[in-house]
């Protein structure tokens, strides 16, 4: 891969925190990057590092040796960079990947809320308000998601979230404004990984509703199921199998026919939000390689497509998140409001926490609306009381 040289001079300075860097780790696509690897120019400088693991195949300290790079022992010190003339201008939370325990709602627990907890108290000690990116949904728990949501909103500091999945082009390319009268959703997504998956899955489901008309009013309750359930539910549900195979056939590769036949065991995310918006994201662990989706408008006309992510290095959708955040960190301005990060992180949650119990579950914490735009959210009654139960 060429290396461009790093920026210098006035350009803004960053912090990087990460979990474990690792050969196609997002430490990897997304650090890489803004050090020039994959023959990407940055316009932002990474003055430091901390890496919360070191595994044997660690590429960190090699990177960081090449680039000058300071790598310190703690959040507070990266975060502080004392050997750098002036403070960091924006901190990259990457909290993916690395050897973590898997609970039993089979989500891995990463340490993400106390990344950024650190993060928030470094800064804190030197007076800085500055952008912060943190790589996917927010934590594993809804109580902790809920914390990091509001200290990041009290203490006003310009915030993004998400993956690099929403950046992707949709193949066949469509118009946006077909969202605004969109009410039933279907999402295609993959892996046997069913958090880290489906989170994903959550994601472009919450891109496209959001877009409706009115924007965001409110989830209601999230289910989870897996296996034959979730084809007697597709049958008996009616709404969503016409949707389904709509998104299927966006794949080229997709035999056709029932998907039944192809994957007997699949997971499906069910949402139900407070405006009878209804969404629905599939789990197939062979069906597919790529997350797809497919909408009906109020007329009733169908609206499908397949997201157009590489399955292999380099990873073009990563260049196209990485600019989005070097832009968010330049303007302060994040490309989406942080309720869709603060959303996702509870339809998975709670989808998973729905598979463990084995029925629906309300989600006050959700009952809040927002804008697609860049504006507060309009909280309801419950004011996120409650937790993940």
């Amino acid at each position: 891969m060429n290396k461009h040289p790093l920026p210098t001079g006035d350009t803004i300075k960053i912090a990087a925190i990460v979990t474990e860097y690792r050969w196609n780790s997002h430490a990897d696509v997304i650090v890489g990057r803004l050090l020039g690897d994959f023959d990407y120019q940055p316009q932002v400088e990474v003055v430091s590092l901390y890496t919360d693991q070191v595994p044997a195949n660690n590429m960190s300290r090699a990177e960081a040796a090449r680039c000058g790079i300071p790598i310190y022992p703690t959040i507070r010190e990266a975060v502080l960079a004392p050997h750098s003339p002036r403070p960091v201008d924006g901190v990259v939370i990457i909290g993916e990947h690395g050897d973590y325990p898997m609970n039993d709602r089979r989500q891995k627990e990463y340490p993400r809320r106390r990344l950024l907890e650190e993060t928030l108290l470094a800064l804190e000690e030197r007076g800085l308000t500055v952008p912060i990116f943190c790589d996917k949904h927010l934590a594993y728990r809804m109580e902790d998601a809920t914390w990091m949501y509001r200290q990041l909103k009290e203490r006003g500091i310009p915030f993004m979230g998400g993956s690099s999945i929403p950046f992707a082009d949709p193949v066949p390319a469509f118009g946006p404004s077909l969202l605004k009268s969109a009410r039933d959703f279907v999402v295609v997504s993959f892996s046997s990984a069913l958090e880290a998956y489906g989170y994903h899955g959550m994601e472009v489901l919450q891109a496209l509703a959001e877009q409706r008309e009115g924007g965001e009013t409110g989830i209601a309750t999230v289910l989870g199921m897996e296996g034959e359930d979730v084809w007697r539910y597709v049958r008996e549900a009616g709404w969503m199998e016409e949707l389904l195979q709509a998104a299927l056939s966006q794949y080229p590769a997709y035999a056709g026919g029932h998907p039944s036949v192809h994957d007997p065991s699949p997971a499906l995310f069910v949402i139900t939000y407070e405006d009878g918006t209804r969404g629905a994201v599939f789990q197939f662990e062979t069906l597919v390689n790529q997350w797809g989706w497919a909408f009906r408008t109020d007329g009733g006309s169908i609206v499908s497509a397949r997201i157009h992510s590489d399955t292999a290095r380099p990873f073009s959708h990563f260049e196209r998140l990485t600019r989005q955040i070097e832009r968010f960190l330049l303007t302060r301005r994040p490309p989406f409001p942080m309720e869709r990060t603060y959303f996702t992180t509870g339809m998975i949650a709670y989808g998973m926490e729905s598979l463990y119990q084995g029925r629906p579950l309300a989600t006050p914490e959700l009952r809040m609306s927002y804008s697609a735009s860049i504006a507060p959210p309009v909280l309801s009654s419950t004011e996120l009381e409650g937790g993940s139960e």
